[in-house]
């Protein structure tokens, strides 16, 4: 049976109390004060050991039974076994009782002991075992949904550190044709970098940021585009977006779907890319127009799927991807709001 002490603490003296009167081998009127406590005492020290001895074939039953058996041949199997030593205890505890009290032996009164001690046990028994079954299948579900959130973190930062190399394997790119080029812009562009890159190492164990770390972030960002790109590339921020400060995102949202863009659009500074992020009721939508490139796009395949999958995992929602004959948007959910 379970342990619960307050259990054992309430019901081991008052079923020593009650039993006896109730079988009718206790009759108050018979015996003396002292006796009376005496009497009590010992029918009390016998409710324990049979509550004890229920305890412990419980407990040894739960280890020895197979796994493999269903409930209800377990329920059955601990019934019968604890009835059984009910009914042992009882019949010896009052045959001892007959030897010393003021009670007229009878055998109907004995066996009328041992029935109450018997139907105890197995209400007892019955009662325990519900609970403890309803404990371990809670304990199950505990145990399920902490191995899938396991699973899903685990998850999620794989799909987090995958953003590094991508972005890196762009940066370095950048820098080397600099540093052959531009050396002085190499240096500024390098000393943005390491700014850039100190947000991803701050974060990336994050699985959210505020919309105005992650404006701050992009601002940055599109620093250093601007540095490789010029003004081949242009983007706008709504003014009222900067003003939701407590919304919360994936760190680098942004960032990839920024970096989504230039992969797959041709842009000129004559025709340049614009990157337009606004927000509608209760989505950060993204969007440009599409200038598709005239060759496929050298693309390790991680930006948007990896945005995707983060956001189901977070917060099993998906974003919203259209492609119109003009525009490609990305419609990204809101996913938590922090009140100031």
């Amino acid at each position: 049976m379970t342990r619960d002490v307050y259990m054992r603490i309430i019901c081991i003296p008052l079923l020593g109390i009650f039993l006896p009167v109730i079988a009718g081998i206790f009759n108050y009127a018979h015996y003396s004060h002292l006796q009376i406590v005496f009497g009590n005492l010992y029918f009390i020290f016998t409710s324990f050991i049979i509550w004890a001895g229920c305890n412990w074939i419980h407990a040894t039953l739960r280890r020895v039974l197979s796994p493999f058996m269903t409930s209800m041949k377990k329920l059955v199997s601990v019934c019968m076994a604890t009835a059984l030593y009910g009914i042992c205890i009882g019949c010896l505890s009052a045959l001892a009782w007959f030897q010393f009290a003021n009670e007229i032996f009878g055998w109907n009164k004995i066996l009328s002991f041992s029935l109450v001690c018997t139907i105890t046990v197995i209400v007892f028994t019955l009662l325990y075992e519900i609970l403890y079954l309803a404990i371990e299948k809670e304990q199950d579900h505990l145990k399920v949904d902490q191995l899938s959130k396991e699973k899903s973190q685990a998850t999620l930062y794989a799909l987090q550190n995958e953003m590094d190399p991508h972005f890196l394997f762009n940066a370095l790119n950048t820098l080397n044709h600099l540093i052959l080029t531009k050396p002085e812009t190499a240096h500024a562009y390098n000393n943005k970098l390491a700014q850039v890159y100190k947000y991803f190492l701050t974060n990336r164990n994050n699985e959210l940021v505020s919309l105005e770390k992650e404006l701050n972030f992009i601002s940055d960002y599109y620093f250093l585009l601007q540095l490789r790109f010029g003004k081949k590339l242009q983007l706008a921020i709504q003014t009222e977006l900067a003003s939701r400060k407590y919304i919360q995102i994936p760190p680098c949202s942004l960032q990839i779907l920024l970096e989504n863009a230039i992969k797959h659009n041709s842009f000129t500074e004559k025709e340049p890319l614009c990157v337009n992020v606004s927000i509608e009721e209760n989505v950060i939508k993204v969007y440009n127009k599409k200038r598709p490139k005239p060759f496929l796009a050298d693309s390790t395949q991680i930006g948007l799927k990896n945005l995707q999958a983060r956001y189901k995992l977070l917060f099993d929602t998906d974003i919203r991807v259209h492609t119109g004959k003009e525009n490609f948007t990305v419609l990204l959910p809101v996913g938590q709001i922090i009140e100031p």
